[in-house]
């Protein structure tokens, strides 16, 4: 059964976390499980990078050093502190910028006043001296305006510039939140945005789409042997096969530990199964090499399950019709593409990997 695997799987992570808050002497406070446990599970590139370095450096990680990293790396409250502080700065920008424009609009109007005053006094005028006095007056009160216009004119560029920048930080955080470091897919979150979406847009329009779920054969068995680092190069390998085999409508993301999910909007269960056929082949095609040794590591395989929309369908009842399909591509002997209608009713899962 599926449970039975991620017991397995997970029990591995968390013995793991164990022994590296024991090798390094740290309080077992949950946060430094939750550090550990990522490390081990290999989620957080970032995170495993700086624990690396870290330890590299100075031979192990202090209590003062696995706070720090998990505030910059796992805190729930991290990318909300992102936003607090681009927020922060988005509003200091307008109201410097709506007082400007209040300033400029200040001094446009005191202009127009001057030069109607001007006027109505020039048509009685005819002292040139006094004439003199008047034009004068309006002269300045233009060079005022003029200088105005223009501090507004540079603080609007400016700010232009600096909104710019701070809208290319939102997007970062955005994508940071929905995107898995390790792969570049998008992550789990991003798949039940997108699967909800679908599956509505799909009951609302009848038009439909095709789910498929991949799932590295033998990964843990690989990741054990060769390592984490080898293992992330295995993920990144499927990775780049899903991205070179799918359209720019369609949504890679990487389900879980091993699991890949790919939701293709108005595609057919043929054209589906030709994808993940094409997917399905070429990771196979690979020769995967240990960068550290260079030895070659042989090829890695995928079994691929797929289903399409039916009438009223959840994000649930299709997700469950992919996932049976793909313990079947499993049970049938990996490194195949299974629809659900080679689903048999009466058969039940058996304990594959």
């Amino acid at each position: 059964m599926a449970d039975e695997d991620d017991h397995k799987r997970t029990i591995k992570y968390g013995e793991s976390a164990i022994s590296y808050i024991k090798k390094n002497t740290l309080p077992a406070y949950p946060r430094s499980y939750e550090l550990w446990y990522t490390y081990a599970a290999g989620f957080n590139q970032g995170l495993n990078r700086a624990i690396n370095d870290t330890v590299k450096q100075n031979g192990r990680i202090s209590t003062d050093e696995m706070l720090t990293l998990y505030g910059r790396f796992l805190s729930p409250t991290r990318l909300g502190d992102r936003l607090d502080e681009v927020g922060t700065k988005v509003s200091r920008e307008v109201e410097e910028l709506v007082d400007s424009i209040k300033l400029c609009t200040d001094a446009t109007s005191d202009y127009g006043a001057a030069l109607e005053q001007a006027g109505e006094k020039i048509k009685s005028v005819a002292d040139p001296e006094k004439l003199q006095i008047y034009v004068t007056h309006l002269v300045k009160s233009t060079q005022n305006a003029v200088s105005s216009n223009r501090k507004l004119e540079s603080q609007l560029l400016e700010s232009k510039k600096h909104i710019e920048s701070l809208q290319s930080a939102l997007e970062a955080i955005r994508y940071e939140s929905l995107t898995d470091e390790l792969t570049t897919l998008n992550n789990r979150k991003h798949f039940e945005n997108s699967i909800e979406k679908i599956t509505d847009q799909s009951n609302e329009s009848g038009r439909g789409f095709a789910l498929l779920m991949t799932d590295i054969d033998h990964f843990k068995k690989f990741n054990d042997t060769y390592g984490h680092q080898t293992g992330d190069q295995v993920l990144r390998l499927v990775a780049l096969a899903v991205k070179q085999n799918i359209k720019t409508q369609d949504v890679a993301c990487r389900y879980g530990g091993e699991e890949f999910a790919i939701i293709l909007p108005h595609t057919d269960l043929e054209e589906a199964k030709k994808i993940g056929e094409s997917i399905r082949t070429a990771v196979m095609s690979k020769e995967l090499v240990k960068r550290s040794t260079g030895e070659n590591l042989g090829r890695v395989t995928i079994s691929v399950g797929i289903a399409c929309y039916q009438n009223m369908d959840t994000p649930h009842s299709i997700l469950s019709r992919a996932d049976e399909a793909l313990y079947s591509a499993k049970n049938a002997g990996r490194n195949l593409v299974r629809t659900e209608q080679d689903l048999d009713p009466s058969s039940s899962r058996e304990n594959v990997a």
